[in-house]
């Protein structure tokens, strides 16, 4: 029989004492369910909501998730962006203006699945309570809070939602708390649906609850791509030709926006004049068109996507690199981390594996030596533990940070540029063990150029790729093992079912379906498709597991991005191959339902670089 945790179940409000609650459990195949019946005996109408926690006790040391949304104490205190951060004992004004707080309630929208863990501290078990992201009582809210007189860590669901104690809108200046509530009218009945589980020691307990939450959900978010990969495949190479490519001098500008008449306060057009070599743009999107271009036989294609990458690798940095970031107006610098003349690793690595991915379809002698110096250099500077380093000086080559697990992406380039060099395999396995500790602790974080050292969706995707690259190179069991627990923590940030959006909203009107999209980040709370850059990988993880799930979540996430790549000039207001970047599925940055108005290359090339994968096989 499973165990039944302590839950308790309460009225909040005016209607309190006039809500009568009856509860049905009932044992499932994994954990609980259980119904709450609210039942208004009062003879006038009254606000309230209901209220059900879960407590985990002699909780000294606890360990929070809400999947896509939190994360431990979710923002280390070192990091220098603002967003939500658990400390125990936080609970003054002070403290929650600078958003660190010891109990904090958000609407279900921001979670990836709505459900929150808790856990008791290392080597103790907790508790996860589940639900929808809507009730009859409106859209849902997930709550953890910390007694650190009585020990206890709990965890909640409110219907309807509160934000508590300020509300997060994607910056540092905290907005104030918000509550909803319901008004009963006199006889009226709810029922409150509420999945609960007892979790065991592991962090990793959530695997298992997340699979299962689903299992249930995908049957009622039925996913509706508007095109096939084929056809998604030809208008993204369209859209990074015709709006993001420039011959002059050869790039791919980051982001293009949607109204061409549009201009900023400078009168010039807001289309933004540069190019990472990797990540926003760069290299890997310019891969993905040769890829396209070689296939269908379109040299147009080829060719700017040719010049895209003999840009890139005709200015190596001082330090054997590559640079960071190309400006129209200045050239050649550092990335955007605020460490001066700092160069990202994640955004070197990644331009590194698919500038290996471009030489096996077409190779050029500069293109080698590219990749030799990059990889060269790092392998040269590789720690002693394994560490790669996450922050490069551009000209001295020296190591500014070693924090965070950026390097993961350089394992998978040394592994498939094993063949060249002896030193490669064996740095990309001591790194693989060097890293590995971030998997151990379901918290891995530095990925992103400007998310510092936060949780990111990014950092799953980076670890995916490398641990399976790492089985793929030894076929060792250990490295598979690895590489399941990554794609399992990476799946956290991974939508399992559909957002109600309001119905006049332009994700409302078009029915967007959010099942498959990830959030980016507890920091940056909107959806986007970068998870498609790792889409052969979960497939290849599936196979040698035996276990088809991870493929099907990338399935799952490919027909996501399948919808709102614009079909003809003026689809959603934007020209023909265009993808956005951002879809706001919650409150922050933007209102609920909006889109962002500017195409994105890599939005564009990674929704192409997963079609190629497809059509490939």
């Amino acid at each position: 029989m499973n165990p039944r945790p302590e839950v308790r179940v309460s009225a909040v409000g005016p209607a309190a004492d006039s809500l009568r609650l009856d509860e049905e459990w009932t044992e499932a195949a994994l954990g609980w369910r259980l119904v709450v019946r609210a039942t208004f005996t009062g003879d006038a109408p009254a606000d309230g909501s209901v209220l059900v926690e879960a407590p985990v006790h002699g909780a000294d040391d606890p360990w929070w998730l809400i999947p896509g949304a939190f994360y431990g104490e979710n923002r280390p205190a070192a990091n220098t962006r603002a967003f939500p951060r658990f400390e125990i004992g936080a609970n003054t004004r002070e403290q929650h203006d600078a958003l660190v707080s010891d109990t904090w309630e958000f609407r279900a929208d921001r979670a990836a699945t709505p459900a929150v863990f808790a856990w008791a501290g290392p080597g103790r078990g907790g508790v996860a309570l589940g639900t929808d992201e809507t009730s009859a009582l409106g859209l849902t809210g997930l709550g953890l809070a910390h007694d650190a007189v009585w020990g206890d860590a709990t965890v909640s669901l409110r219907f309807p939602f509160r934000e508590f104690p300020v509300t997060y809108y994607g910056d540092a200046r905290p907005r104030p708390a918000q509550e909803s509530t319901h008004r009963f009218e006199p006889g009226e009945t709810v029922e409150l649906s509420v999945r609960v589980f007892a979790v065991d020691a592991s962090r990793h307990a959530y695997a298992t609850v997340l699979r299962a939450l689903h299992a249930e959900a995908a049957p009622n978010a039925p996913q509706s791509p508007w095109v096939d990969a084929a056809t998604a495949a030809d208008l993204t190479a369209e859209g990074l030709l015709t709006w993001h490519y420039d011959p002059d001098p050869g790039v791919l500008l980051e982001t293009v926006g949607f109204d061409r008449e549009v201009s900023g306060r400078d009168g010039l057009s807001v289309d933004r004049q540069a190019m990472h070599v990797g990540w926003v743009s760069g290299i890997p999107w310019a891969y993905a068109l040769l890829a396209h271009g070689l296939r269908t036989d379109r040299p147009e294609e080829v060719d700017a996507a040719r010049r895209v990458i003999d840009f890139i690798t005709a200015s190596l940095s001082p330090s054997g690199t590559f640079w960071g970031v190309w400006y129209r107006d200045h050239g050649w610098t550092q990335s955007w981390t605020e460490l001066k003349r700092g160069l990202h690793s994640r955004t070197l690595a990644e331009a590194t594996l698919f500038l290996l991915r471009a030489q096996t379809l077409d190779a050029h002698p500069q293109w080698e030596h590219a990749i030799r110096s990059n990889l060269d250099v790092i392998v040269g500077r590789q720690r002693a533990d394994g560490n790669l380093g996450s922050v490069h000086h551009a000209e001295t080559g020296e190591v500014l940070s070693w924090s965070g697990a950026s390097g993961l992406t350089w394992i998978a380039a040394l592994v498939e540029a094993a063949d060249r060099d002896q030193r490669y395999l064996p740095a990309a396995i001591a790194a693989g063990g060097y890293y590995e500790q971030f998997v151990d602790r379901e918290f891995i974080h530095g990925a992103p150029e400007d998310v510092d050292l936060a949780p990111t969706s990014e950092d799953g995707y980076a670890a995916v790729m490398a641990y399976v690259a790492l089985h793929r190179a030894t076929g060792d069991a250990h490295w598979l093992d690895v590489a399941r627990r990554a794609a399992d923590w990476m799946l956290t940030f991974r939508y399992t079912y559909d957002v109600a959006f309001p119905q006049h909203t332009l994700l409302g009107t078009y029915g967007f379906r959010t099942r498959g999209a990830d959030n980016a980040s507890p920091s940056n709370q909107h959806l986007h498709a970068y998870g498609l850059v790792c889409t052969a990988e979960l497939r290849e993880l599936s196979a040698a597991l035996g276990d088809p799930h991870y493929a099907e979540r990338a399935d799952e996430t490919l027909a996501c991005f399948r919808q709102f790549i614009a079909r003809e000039d003026g689809d959603f207001n934007a020209y023909r191959g265009m993808v956005s970047e951002r879809y706001y599925q919650t409150a922050c940055f933007q209102p609920k339902g909006m889109l962002l108005t500017l195409s994105h290359a890599w939005s564009v090339g990674v929704t192409l670089l997963a079609c190629e994968q497809t059509l490939a096989g």
